[in-house]
C-alpha cells in the first residue's frame, strides 16, 4: 500500500502516525514541497493521502504556494473515493477544499492535551472510533467553523471546538496532533515561547502534560492508524 504524505514544514513530520502506518504495512511517499519536492498531479499510483499540519493558515497560498495543489489533491481524493486523512492544517485544508469554512478561534490559540468528546456517530466510524474518550495534543490557532455539505462532525474537544470529522465518505479530519511526541511538541514550545499569543500558557506544564499523556495517546491513536491502514487495504483489494 502506498500513501502520499504531504509534509508542510520540517517541524511537523509524520511522527508516530507514520510509524504506526508503516508497522501496518503502509509505504509512505513523503513529499516536502517546502524543500522543493514536487506534488503529483493526481493520486494514480497511491492508495491514499495523508496531509499533515503546519503553522500557516489553510489559505496562506503566498506563504506556502503549494497549498492550492494540496486542496486540489484532496478534492480529487474525495471524488475518487481515495482514503484521505488530514491532521490539523490538513483537516482545515480538507474542510475548505470540500466547501467548509475555517476561521481564527475566537477563544485564542488552543494548546495542551485535550479530550475527544465523541458524538454518537463516532463509535461506528471505521477509522476514528478508537479515539473516543482518549487524549490528543492540540496546538492550533484556527478551527473549522462550518463543515462541508454532507460532512459529519464526530467529536469536539472539552472546550467545545470541533476535533474530529468525516468530511466526505472517505475523507477524515483530525484537528489534534496524534502524531506529535514530546520531542516535536517541545520544538513548537521553544519556537512559540516569546509569542504574546502564548503569554497566558504555562508551557513547561503543557510539556509535562504531553509527556504524562503519551501512553494514553498511543493507546487511543495507534488503533486509528491501523484502521486507516485497513481502509487503504480494502480499497486496494476492491
Amino acid at each position: 500500500m502506498s500513501l502520499l504524505v504531504v509534509q508542510h514544514q520540517e517541524t511537523c513530520p509524520p511522527g508516530r502516525v507514520g510509524t504506526w502506518l508503516a508497522e501496518a504495512g503502509v509505504e509512505l511517499d513523503v513529499r516536502r514541497p517546502y524543500a522543493g519536492d514536487a506534488l503529483p498531479a493526481d493520486l494514480s499510483g497511491h492508495d491514499g493521502l495523508l496531509v499533515l499540519g503546519g503553522e500557516m493558515n489553510c489559505r496562506d497560498d503566498e506563504v506556502a504556494p503549494w497549498l492550492p495543489a494540496v486542496r486540489e489533491l484532496i478534492r480529487t481524493a474525495a471524488q475518487g473515493a481515495t482514503p484521505t486523512l488530514g491532521i490539523c492544517l490538513g483537516h482545515q485544508l480538507a474542510s475548505v477544499a470540500l466547501g467548509g469554512e475555517v476561521e481564527v478561534n475566537p477563544r485564542g490559540r488552543t494548546i495542551g492535551v485535550l479530550t475527544v468528546d465523541g458524538a454518537p456517530g463516532l463509535t461506528d466510524d471505521p477509522v476514528l472510533a478508537a479515539a473516543a474518550g482518549g487524549p490528543v495534543v492540540q496546538w492550533n490557532n484556527d478551527v473549522v467553523t462550518r463543515l462541508p455539505e454532507g460532512a459529519v462532525g464526530l467529536a469536539d474537544n472539552d472546550h467545545g471546538d470541533l476535533l474530529l470529522a468525516r468530511l466526505a465518505p472517505t475523507v477524515w479530519g483530525v484537528q489534534g496532533h496524534p502524531e506529535a511526541d514530546l520531542f516535536v511538541v517541545t520544538g513548537w514550545a521553544v519556537k512559540d515561547s516569546g509569542s504574546p499569543a502564548v503569554a497566558h500558557v504555562d508551557l513547561p506544564a503543557v510539556l509535562a502534560e504531553v509527556k504524562a499523556a503519551q501512553p494514553e495517546v498511543d493507546a487511543a491513536w495507534r488503533p486509528v492508524a491501523q484502521a486507516f491502514a485497513r481502509v487503504l487495504a480494502d480499497r486496494r483489494e476492491a
